[in-house]
């Protein structure tokens, strides 16, 4: 009876497919960390704006406190006050998230990183 030997790759052709597979990981990596920079400056973008709305709004409450003491400013004072605090959460948690994909994204690089 025969034995069927199998067939063997070369270690050219073995050398030359790791070399496609490095290329593929460094270029998906580059790609991952370029997106990643730009949710960072979205993101960046984000917690400005929303640090001009809150800017805004504390600047609407102050006038609204010396327009007077009417029932509907009150009202209209409350929720801005309370508009504030969940801007300030939303900003909070927005800066946590950043922090996350910074840390991240340093993590990858690193990982990533040519060994010597």
């Amino acid at each position: 009876m025969a034995v069927k030997s199998k067939p063997k790759i070369s270690e050219t052709q073995s050398s030359v497919s790791n070399a496609k597979l490095v290329h593929n990981l460094a270029e998906n990596s580059i790609a991952l960390q370029n997106k990643n920079i730009e949710l960072i400056s979205s993101m960046n973008t984000l917690v400005k704006k929303i640090d001009k709305m809150l800017g805004l709004f504390e600047e609407a409450s102050k006038h609204v406190m010396e327009v007077g003491e009417d029932k509907r400013i009150l009202e209209l004072t409350e929720k801005l006050e309370k508009l504030l605090d969940q801007n300030k959460t939303i900003a909070g948690g927005l800066l946590m998230l950043e922090k996350y994909v910074r840390e991240r994204a340093s993590s990858t690089m690193s990982f990533n990183r040519p060994m010597k």
